[in-house]
């Protein structure tokens, strides 16, 4: 009886071929669209958290207590080359670097502009985050006199390679001392603050410029997969601030968490989208086959027979509706991975959020293991208002139908 049934079903599923090959595109290109429209929204968000960690907090930063809310030389970290040395020597963390910074005034002969100089070892912050490859422009070389900046802080004070750049600030003995620097590249991390306020300089420079020893730092990046390493740091130096990248950087908690809602709302249009289709294809498939149903319930076939062809009718629909879909919005994930979106029109609204105008998509399994889940589901319940109709009218009534 079962396997009559599964062939009835399948015979069935794909009697009117056009109307159901309607309904398969139609679940494709949704679901298609959908997994598209998820990878672009997740990879905007990867890209940016990624950045993020690599040009300047990591997955753990270590600072002064008093630092963030003041920030002066005197809120440092006293002996970070110690805790440096002592927190590189754990087996949980990949990479660690110290950096330097203040806040200061940025001017050239005819632009000024408020800025961070941030003393930095460019061996230790490439093997870091590979920070050359945020170089959008000239070389990445420190030297003696040579200086990176933000992109945005260069089109602020309307620089170039080789422009000169005198950087202002109170050092350690509380004078105003200034120092000249000329711009050897122009760096993009896609971090705003960073771009429109950075501008980098050799750490051991800037540590002779402030009377600074090198002993001191202002923070302390760590790169580390663990996630028990925060918990780890603060009962190891209570009296140091121990942050994730996403407390440091809430706007991008906040995005995350958008992105999340945004996606949760597009997939529910779409599943709305399958569950109304294949509600329409299968109540008029039983509409036109009442009188067949009619007559197998009056020769003896149950109503659970009955009910369970139709089931499988759906299923089948859904089945062929999924792999479709998932073929298609596989081919779209891996070419937005590849080649991304380009929206370079809009590049300037997306240098304001912290974007490239690329937009590569991210892919993971649980966009095809949740649109599986969600397709069936909506496939299976669509059935239930047309099985409703057969099970309400009896046998008689059922072949005396005109429809």
């Amino acid at each position: 009886m079962y396997k009559l049934i599964l062939k009835l079903a399948w015979n069935n599923a794909f009697l009117r071929l056009s109307r159901t090959l309607l309904v398969i595109i139609m679940i494709a290109v949704s679901m298609s669209m959908m997994l598209s429209i998820q990878g672009i929204y997740d990879g905007m968000t990867v890209n940016m958290i990624d950045k993020t960690k690599r040009s300047d907090s990591g997955e753990v930063s270590i600072y002064n207590p008093e630092y963030r809310l003041n920030k002066v030389l005197q809120n440092s970290i006293k002996d970070a080359d110690k805790i440096k040395a002592e927190i590189a020597s754990r087996s949980d963390v990949s990479a660690v670097v110290t950096r330097l910074s203040v806040e200061g005034l940025s001017a050239t002969a005819r632009k000024s502009a408020f800025s961070n100089i941030i003393g930095i070892d460019l061996e230790e912050e490439i093997a870091f985050g590979e920070f050359d490859d945020f170089l959008k422009e000239g070389e990445m070389v420190l030297g003696k006199r040579g200086a990176v900046i933000g992109s945005e802080l260069a089109k602020t004070l309307k620089i170039r390679i080789g422009s000169k750049v005198i950087f202002s600030t109170q050092d350690s003995s509380g004078e105003i001392n200034a120092m000249a620097v000329k711009i050897k590249g122009i760096v993009k991390t896609s971090n705003i603050s960073l771009d429109a306020t950075a501008l980098y300089v050799d750490a051991k420079r800037l540590y002779a410029f402030l009377g600074v020893k090198e002993s001191e730092a202002t923070q302390i990046a760590i790169r580390s997969t663990s996630e028990t390493l925060q918990q780890a740091l603060q009962a190891r130096y209570t009296k140091l601030d121990v942050k994730t990248l996403l407390e440091l950087n809430p706007m991008l908690k906040q995005m995350e968490d958008m992105m999340v809602i945004f996606t949760s709302i597009t997939f529910f249009i779409v599943m709305l989208v399958v569950f109304i289709g294949i509600l329409g294809v299968m109540y008029v498939s039983i509409l036109d086959r009442i009188r067949e149903f009619g007559i197998m319930r009056a020769v003896g076939m149950e109503y659970r027979h009955i009910r369970l062809q139709i089931f499988l009718e759906a299923l089948f629909v859904g089945l062929v509706g999924y792999a479709s879909g998932a073929l298609l919005g596989l081919g779209a994930l891996l070419y937005l991975q590849e080649v991304g979106l380009n929206l370079s029109q809009f590049a300037d609204g997306l240098a304001s959020f912290g974007m490239d105008t690329i937009l590569y998509g991210h892919m993971e399994l649980s966009y095809f293991t949740n649109t599986f889940y969600a397709i069936i589901s909506a496939s299976l319940l669509s059935v239930v208002l047309p099985l409703k109709k057969i099970k309400n009218l009896n046998p008689i009534d059922v072949i005396k139908a005109d429809t």
